[in-house]
């Protein structure tokens, strides 16, 4: 785990106790440095400080998701700052989960655990028993590879990124409550909400569709939900 945190002892505090619980852990005080470890070797998860000297969280966050081997690494975002707007801010930009200081340690590597223990969503089989590749319109989702592309081109997709798409896609025209991705994806986290299920959403669409303010493949249910579209709609 990478933990990045200006405040020496919050850092060591947090890798304290996640030290306790068996996870290795990596310290970055600054934007830069975190980077720098992110681009060097493969992470199990990102605990995020939003504000940092130099690079802040939001540009780390963002840039760990462009490129390099950590692009779906969990990322558990940490700010002293509870407004919702912010809290918006770190989800779009990427991040799983957030949490505003001051916070409980023990809810801290509570949610450290989720994230790294996150079930994925459930895979739909072929008749051999192996994982089944889903192709909806121009829509490849590879579970296997946990690969997407769009008209061929690879896109980049988060872990929770992928449950989400791949849950929705195997069953075309099926409406999911927010409680019920709750549930299937977060797997029945105490520790995000329903605007979390509306952020992910609205970061997949900027990934797959040709215009998300015009969503084709994963509508929404106004009062209800979301439903990824059938063929007779894509037709």
């Amino acid at each position: 785990m990478l933990v990045v945190e200006d405040d020496r002892h919050i850092r060591e505090l947090v890798c304290l106790h996640l030290g306790l619980e068996g996870y290795e852990c990596v310290q970055a005080e600054s934007g830069t440095e975190a980077l720098a470890i992110a681009t060097e070797r493969p992470l199990d998860l990102v605990v995020l400080d939003l504000m940092l000297p130099g690079l802040d969280g939001v540009t780390v966050c963002r840039s760990i998701r462009r490129q390099g081997v950590n692009r779906s690494v969990p990322i558990l975002m940490l700010t002293a700052r509870r407004e919702e707007a912010d809290t918006v801010l770190g989800l779009e930009s990427g991040a799983d989960d957030y949490l505003a200081k001051p916070f409980g340690i023990r809810e801290l590597v509570a949610r450290a655990a989720a994230l790294t223990r996150r079930a994925r969503a459930p895979v739909e089989m072929d008749d051999d028993g192996a994982a089944r590749t889903l192709s909806l319109h121009g829509l490849d989702i590879d579970p296997a590879r946990r690969r997407v592309a769009v008209r061929g081109t690879p896109v980049d997709v988060t872990r929770q990124e992928f449950s989400l798409l791949y849950l929705l896609a195997s069953h075309p025209g099926i409406v999911y409550t927010r409680e019920r991705l709750l549930a299937k994806v977060w797997q029945g986290q105490a520790y995000v909400t329903e605007r979390s299920v509306d952020t992910l959403v609205k970061r997949l669409r900027r990934k797959i569709e040709d215009d998300p303010a015009t969503p084709r493949f994963i509508t929404t249910v106004r009062g209800v939900g979301f439903r990824f579209a059938s063929d007779d709609d894509l037709a």
